[in-house]
């Protein structure tokens, strides 16, 4: 597999969180959807409820985005030529710096959209997104790596 390829998926998925920072996925578009949605199973629920489950969709929404985008520069960064363990955990600082930069870029992005803004608290929530899912992949390939779950000693650790 050619080495470009896994960045195909990377820039799709950015393509994607782009799309979502327009006017389409707006509070007032994502809630005509959501809203009726929720009257459906929920028939009693107040409006102060149904705000903070649509706010707790939507910045779950953040913290998925930029999960999986995490996780998609995770591939496609190289592998380093270094222990394993530290090789993942600086791969992972890469990943998680990229991600929560065009997270940055998409809060700028947002200040050009009318029913839109930018907000600082979503760049955390995109970064923390990123963390907890770059976090969970440099655990599991760990584990992986040394099935026993004991990482062996070295000089270079």
């Amino acid at each position: 597999m050619p080495r470009f390829a896994p960045w195909i998926s990377v820039l799709f998925w950015m393509a994607l969180i782009f799309t979502a920072s327009t006017d389409s996925f707006s509070a007032q578009h994502t809630g005509h959807f959501l809203i009726p949605f929720l009257l459906h199973f929920f028939p009693n629920l107040s409006s102060q409820a149904i705000d903070v489950i649509h706010l707790c969709v939507r910045k779950g929404a953040h913290l998925t985005e930029y999960g999986i985008l995490g996780i998609l520069l995770w591939r496609a960064l190289p592998e380093q030529k270094t222990s394993p363990r530290r090789a993942d955990w600086r791969r992972a600082g890469l990943s998680l710096l990229v991600a929560t930069c065009y997270g940055a870029t998409d809060e700028y992005h947002q200040s050009f959209v009318p029913s839109r803004g930018p907000s600082v608290h979503d760049v955390l929530i995109d970064g923390c997104g990123a963390a907890i899912a770059l976090a969970i992949v440099c655990l599991a390939s760990r584990r992986r790596t040394y099935p026993s779950g004991r990482v062996p000693i070295s000089p270079a650790s």
